[in-house]
């Protein structure tokens, strides 16, 4: 039975959405803000994470980013009313992999938690604690970027990126798979995200001229060292 942490702080959507998951087969902890949620989160330790954006005490944005910095994998989807590009984008920059807006479908709210948790990575195939891409140190668990003494801290879909373009190193990671893992599904939108955290990774790899990040176009990208 997958355990469900949903945070809302309307009460109300909180007891409709929490039944409808109850009677669909999940466990559902709740919580009224993000203060609260992280708590729970640290105690429960759940199989996903639904949260509202606007919030008191603390907003579901700095909620998820502490999150992330403890469980890299969870997956994090939030719920709100907030649908400018800019908020999307830094809901997804911060760790989250879905991005649902009020008011919507409890049957779609239902299929995109499924999926998300059939997308989750198994803990045994996390990388050691440090590997090496050229020059650089990476550290996956703490998404840190190392060379000569200097560290750039990472976002958690950075992170998940790089760690994905290094385990299929000198191989193409396809660009349809990593986008439905990371993004949540391949749609144009999230196509063009994706070609801007490549060209970030790629400025942060800049000081090793062998490593290389290759578009294969409309398949994917291919990691050189």
């Amino acid at each position: 039975m997958p355990t469900v942490l949903l945070i809302e702080d309307e009460p109300a959507l909180g007891m409709i959405v929490s039944d409808s998951l109850g009677v669909r087969g999940f466990k559902v902890i709740n919580a009224l803000n993000g203060a609260e949620g992280l708590n729970m989160f640290r105690e429960h330790q759940p199989d996903i994470v639904v949260a509202d954006v606007m919030m008191p005490e603390m907003d579901g944005f700095t909620m998820a980013e502490l999150i992330r910095k403890e469980n890299p994998h969870i997956p994090i989807m939030f719920l709100t009313a907030r649908s400018q590009t800019a908020d999307v984008v830094r809901g997804f920059e911060l760790g989250g992999n879905d991005y649902l807006k009020k008011p919507f479908s409890l049957d779609e709210l239902i299929v995109r938690i499924n999926a998300l948790l059939r997308s989750k990575p198994e803990v045994q195939n996390e990388l050691p604690t440090l590997v090496n891409i050229g020059r650089y140190r990476f550290d996956p668990s703490r998404q840190k970027l190392m060379l000569d003494g200097q560290e750039v801290l990472l976002s958690h879909r950075e992170a998940e990126l790089l760690r994905r373009l290094y385990e299929q190193r000198n191989q193409v990671l396809g660009r349809s798979s990593v986008l439905t893992e990371l993004w949540g599904d391949d749609s144009f939108f999230n196509g063009r995200s994706l070609d801007v955290f490549i060209t970030r990774l790629r400025r942060y790899l800049r000081e090793d001229a062998k490593i290389q990040i290759i578009n294969i176009r409309g398949i994917g990208y291919k990691l050189i060292i």
